[in-house]
């Protein structure tokens, strides 16, 4: 078995299958199984996933909630390719996607990689400029501040749609379980990885859509979580403060001007249509969600100090 393509999912049937089907859609694929961890949803996925029958081979498996970096650790576990796919229950592969991948994963090179695809919106959403900001300028996403193809940064390491040797990971220690959301979790990994001499990779081609509703109230909500999930990956990394933004954290105001808490209503109306200014007010009340999160995550490290 060349590739394992490993999806955890959390009580999202409806986008879940959809993900499935495509799979069945490749052009040119190189040989695979598809693994499927169902990570605790308590509906009907594990019956719906029980009498799915696609034409590849298939594995699902259950486990009670543990988190996504759980339900990949398991699905790794369980893969039987040589390389592991990550994609979400909610991006949806282009034909082409398994076939990219595969090609950049048989290129002779003296060390390992990991093959960053393109995650984006689907076809028949109107990409509003908050969607789009999030998805390329390293809110969400940065697929826009990528600079060289065949020298990726760490912090793209995206679990919606990357591929590397499933040797690598387990000799690395899997993702850390100790992240609470899907929040840096797979960006920690992959900074590990890239101490142990890996590579990252980027190939637009290999495109998968993502089917996910998201508000800029949502995302505020996001904001604050990853956060909040910054400040475990600075325990596990100091040297990394700078780059997570920690001092600036611990400068963070408890009290917001007047202008700063009107910023948000100008910086709201990105998600309708594109407006003087409104992107850089989005990026600062983003980045102030960040921040508060990540300085309310310092001051319970410090309250309930880890050892």
């Amino acid at each position: 078995m060349s590739f394992s393509v490993v999806i955890p999912t959390y009580r999202r049937p409806e986008t879940l299958f959809p993900v499935l089907d495509a799979l069945a859609r490749q052009a040119g694929p190189p040989e695979f199984e598809v693994v499927v961890v169902d990570d605790g949803s308590g509906d009907d996925t594990p019956e719906r996933l029980g009498a799915y029958r696609p034409p590849y081979p298939f594995r699902f498996f259950s486990q009670e909630n543990g988190g996504p970096a759980s339900a990949r650790n398991r699905g790794v576990r369980e893969a039987r390719g040589r390389i592991v796919l990550f994609l979400g229950d909610d991006t949806v592969p282009e034909a082409p996607l398994l076939a990219v991948h595969g090609r950049a994963h048989a290129e002779p090179r003296n060390h390992p990689i990991a093959v960053l695809g393109y995650t984006t919106w689907p076809q028949d959403l109107r990409v509003s400029p908050f969607l789009h900001q999030i998805n390329e300028y390293g809110l969400q996403f940065g697929y826009g501040l990528i600079r060289d193809p065949e020298q990726v940064p760490f912090n793209f390491f995206y679990t919606s749609n990357v591929s590397l040797p499933r040797e690598l990971l387990l000799e690395a220690g899997l993702f850390d379980t100790s992240f609470p959301h899907a929040a840096w979790e797979d960006i920690e990994v992959a900074y590990r990885l890239m101490q142990r001499g890996m590579r990252m990779l980027y190939r637009p081609e290999a495109v998968a859509r993502h089917h996910h509703d998201i508000t800029f109230a949502s995302f505020r909500r996001r904001q604050e979580k990853a956060g909040e999930a910054a400040a475990i990956f600075y325990r596990k990394h100091p040297e990394l403060g700078d780059f997570l933004a920690v001092p600036q954290a611990k400068l963070l105001p408890e009290r917001r001007t007047l202008a700063e808490r009107l910023l948000p209503v100008w910086a709201a109306r990105s998600e309708r249509r594109s407006l003087p200014g409104a992107r850089r007010a989005l990026e600062r009340v983003l980045r102030d969600d960040y921040l508060r999160g990540l300085k309310r995550g310092l001051a319970t490290a410090e309250t309930f100090p880890t050892g």
